[in-house]
Order: C-alpha cells, then sequence, then structure tokens
C-alpha cells in the first residue's frame, strides 16, 4: 500500500465516522420526548451499505476533482469532463447519503437518479482513468450504482 492509498483510504474512513457522530448525535436529540426523558431505540441500519458507498463516492469524487483542477491549471483540457462528472456525483452521491440516512420515503427516486449520475461519472472516469485518482472515482461510482440498483423505483 502506498502512501496515496493509504490517504485515500484514511480520508474515506474519517468521512464515514463523521458520518456515525453527526447521525448519533441527532438519534440521541431525537430520543428525547418533551420532559426531557430518553427513548432507547435500536439504530437503523437498513440503509448502511448505501450510506457507506454514497460517503466513499463523495470523498473519491472530491479528490478526482482536486486532481481534475491541478491538471486544468497546468493546460490539460482533456480533465475537464472526468472534473465536471465528478462534481456532479459529488453533489447527487451527497444528497443520498443524507436521505438514506432519514430513510426517506423519496430514496427510491433519488437512488434512480443517482445510478444515471454514477454511471456517467465511471463512464468518463474510465476515459482517464491513468490516473489513481479518477480510476477509485469510477470505482466508487460503480460500488454506489450497485447499492443503488438494490433500491430504486
Amino acid at each position: 500500500m502506498n502512501r496515496r492509498e493509504m490517504l485515500l483510504g484514511a480520508v474515506a474512513m474519517t468521512a464515514v465516522a463523521a458520518t456515525g457522530r453527526v447521525l448519533a448525535a441527532e438519534n440521541e436529540h431525537a430520543n428525547m420526548d418533551m420532559s426531557g426523558h430518553e427513548h432507547h431505540h435500536a439504530a437503523s441500519t437498513v440503509n448502511a451499505a448505501l450510506i457507506t458507498a454514497a460517503a466513499d463516492c463523495v470523498v473519491k469524487a472530491q479528490l478526482c476533482i482536486q486532481h481534475c483542477l491541478t491538471l486544468l491549471g497546468q493546460g490539460d483540457k482533456s480533465m475537464a469532463a472526468c472534473a465536471k462528472s465528478a462534481s456532479q456525483v459529488e453533489a447527487i452521491c451527497g444528497a443520498l447519503q443524507k436521505m438514506a440516512a432519514a430513510e426517506s420515503k423519496s430514496l427510491p427516486q433519488l437512488a434512480k437518479l443517482a445510478m444515471d449520475v454514477c454511471k456517467d461519472c465511471e463512464e468518463e472516469c474510465k476515459k482517464t482513468d491513468k490516473h489513481p485518482e479518477c480510476k477509485a472515482c469510477g470505482e466508487a461510482c460503480a460500488a454506489c450504482y450497485k447499492e443503488c440498483k438494490k433500491i430504486a423505483a
């Protein structure tokens, strides 16, 4: 494992851990009734795989975008489409992650849309997969696509 892979893994784990802490805090607050008494409920893991895949996709897309911007700044215009598709993935997967955590009734429709965006980004990243950031983004998109497909409307 090289330093880049280790850094990517650490960033992904940090994002997932941060999401877990936010969800735990929200869940703790939601367990209090009007009189301040706490109610204990088991945390739902219904969408855990989708939440994890979407979080990974967001992190990998952010790294891909930064890499593309660096190369674009050096005059490599071939990275523009990759940066654009990764930016769209970052947006949709961020929303997907939140909606999955909330167990939204609209999640199946959003998952269907995310499938399209992830598939487009995966295809775009294949064109630039000589760059590790692009390859990782494409792989994350493929994994998120598979999770979305399980619940898409």
